[in-house]
């Protein structure tokens, strides 16, 4: 085999930066305006926008065909394994507790919590989502509260922007928080300073998500009867995110946040109580039933024993265990991380260079045997059907069941994880990070952008991070604005783009079994990402200025 030819990126291929960029962000426009203009299935709009890229990457970014289409192959690994293969066993670990008769304890005991839906809904999604992006990240959050909200009798369509919604501010510290180290490995400063910054900026998306969650479950009526518990969840959630990010640990801030806030909402639910309840599970029952055909069966209200709250709670239980112990004892971790499989993409690696003649690293592909949140689910699920006595056929039935359902949506993320490598490695995303630095003082503005276009391209804010974080810092240096309030604007400018990208919309509606509906999805959720978004870029810049004594 011959040997490929080199590559180097060029910021801008047509001779004039701002019009490379405004070619460079084509592919993303065909797949937003495949989803919310033509409502296609995300499946097609992903593979529009991968071919427009392709073809982009290869024509006015003179990437070589060979290596573009290899771009995409990696960019489909990765889509495949991990992301697909945490949303698989996410979704498993929900099906065996079904199978089993062991959710419907689960959902008397969230019953006994409170019996209103909607504060069911902001305890799974945002504070019990918010421990698992702790934990996990990559997609298992929403996959796993989806699942278990449309149990709760939550219509599907509301279920899903629900846990779109509520997986925003916990994602600057997910996975032990992953996008702060990695900011930090590519900038050179300190994690704890990044997390710091971080944590004066995304409590204030924790205070008011749990009341928007409210709204869009339930619009303004939901909003007027439980807005103090959203208030309380939010409020408690952000206060512990700062605390913990800039007095203790950036590594913990979302496990001691979730906690906080799941405790604080519980307590107050002690003294307190929404009006509305049981229209809203009415009202809930009679949209499941008109979009689904059946009715959701009310849950017996009943005192359950001290066994079936545990049963009930045990396979989300685990997963906070088995999480914690890997995550958390570094011997273990070390032991499971001995598992990893580091290589080159073949053909790729070493070919492909940045504007410095440097070899670009992300072509060096990490398989995640045993250290993988799928592969450590998959671990939970075998336990869950051994303790609650599942026979092996059974579970390789519904293994092979919600493999079959996720079809579509393995297409999709394989898609758009080849387009977002495409993106990347053809210079197309650092095209556009480049046209908007160079905006002046203005970048304070402007500088979540960055973060948010990073995310709703990969789908990931540690990608975004490994995208932006360096550009930003050095706009910060040229620019006279403070690097680390640019690099933590990053961060969190892509815990708002998640709610849009195509792989988390695809998770979303595969969990709720809304295969094809990912444009209604990306339509409810885009107005919302917009709009935070303005809030966060008027926050970063006012901090850049009349605002600066809350920089670290």
């Amino acid at each position: 085999m011959l040997p490929l030819e080199t590559f180097t990126q060029n910021p801008a291929p047509l001779g004039n930066l701002a019009l490379s960029a405004v070619i460079a962000f084509v592919p993303l426009l065909v797949v937003f305006v495949c989803l919310g203009v033509f409502k296609l299935k995300a499946h097609w709009a992903a593979l529009a926008g991968l071919g427009t890229g392709l073809l982009i990457a290869i024509v006015a970014f003179q990437m070589p065909a060979a290596l573009a289409l290899l771009a995409a192959t990696q960019g489909a690994a990765y889509g495949l394994f991990p992301i697909q293969w945490i949303v698989i066993t996410a979704i498993l670990i929900y099906q065996l507790a079904v199978v089993s008769g062991r959710f419907e304890y689960l959902r008397a005991t969230f019953d006994t919590v409170s019996d209103d839906p909607r504060v069911q809904a902001v305890l799974i999604a945002f504070c019990f989502g918010g421990l698992l992006e702790a934990l996990a990240g990559f997609g298992a959050p929403v996959a796993i509260t989806a699942t278990m909200i449309i149990a709760l009798g939550v219509a599907p369509i509301r279920a899903a922007v629900a846990v779109l919604m509520a997986n925003t501010a916990p994602v600057a510290f997910g996975s032990l928080a992953i996008p702060i180290i990695t900011a930090a490995g590519l900038t050179g400063i300190p994690a704890f300073e990044i997390g710091a910054m971080t944590g004066r900026q995304a409590p204030f998306l924790a205070l008011i998500v749990p009341v928007l969650l409210l709204l869009l479950v339930d619009g303004v009526r939901g909003v007027k009867e439980c807005w103090p518990v959203g208030l309380v969840t939010g409020a408690s959630f952000g206060l512990a995110q700062f605390i913990t990010s800039n007095y203790l640990s950036t590594e913990l801030t979302d496990i001691v946040a979730a906690l906080v806030g799941l405790v604080a909402t519980v307590a107050f639910l002690r003294v307190w109580r929404p009006m509305g309840s049981a229209e809203a599970r009415t009202r809930f029952a009679d949209e499941t039933e008109r979009f689904t055909g059946a009715r959701p069966q009310p849950v017996e209200r009943r005192t359950l024993t001290g066994r079936q709250v545990f049963e009930g709670l045990f396979p989300y239980l685990l997963v906070i265990v088995v999480f914690s112990i890997v995550n958390l004892i570094p011997a273990v971790k070390k032991a499971f991380a001995s598992t990893d499989l580091k290589f080159g993409w073949p053909g790729l690696d070493g070919n492909i260079l940045d504007a410095s003649g440097k070899a670009i690293g992300t072509t060096v592909f990490k398989l995640n045997l045993l250290f993988n949140p799928g592969t450590l689910l998959l671990i939970c699920c075998v336990i869950v059907a051994l303790v609650f006595k599942i026979t092996p056929k059974a579970f390789w039935n519904e293994f092979v069941g919600t493999m079959y359902k996720l079809r579509w949506s393995i297409l999709t993320v394989a898609s758009v994880l080849s387009l977002a490598y495409v993106l990347n490695l053809s210079g197309q995303t650092i095209s556009i990070g480049t046209w908007i630095a160079g905006t002046g003082v203005a970048f304070a503005f402007l500088s979540p952008v960055l973060g948010w276009i990073g995310t709703a391209v990969t789908g990931s804010d540690t990608s975004a991070n490994a995208l932006f974080a360096k550009l930003q810092q050095t706009a910060g240096q040229h620019t006279g604005i403070d690097p680390t309030l640019l690099v933590a604007a990053n961060t969190t400018g892509g815990v708002i783009g998640k709610m849009v990208s195509p792989q988390n919309l695809a998770i979303a509606a595969a969990s709720v079994k809304l295969d094809g509906q990912e444009s209604v999805l990306f339509r409810r959720m885009l107005p919302w990402s917009l709009g935070l978004l303005l809030a966060l870029c008027t926050l970063v810049y006012l901090q850049s200025n009349v605002l600066s004594f809350m920089i670290p």
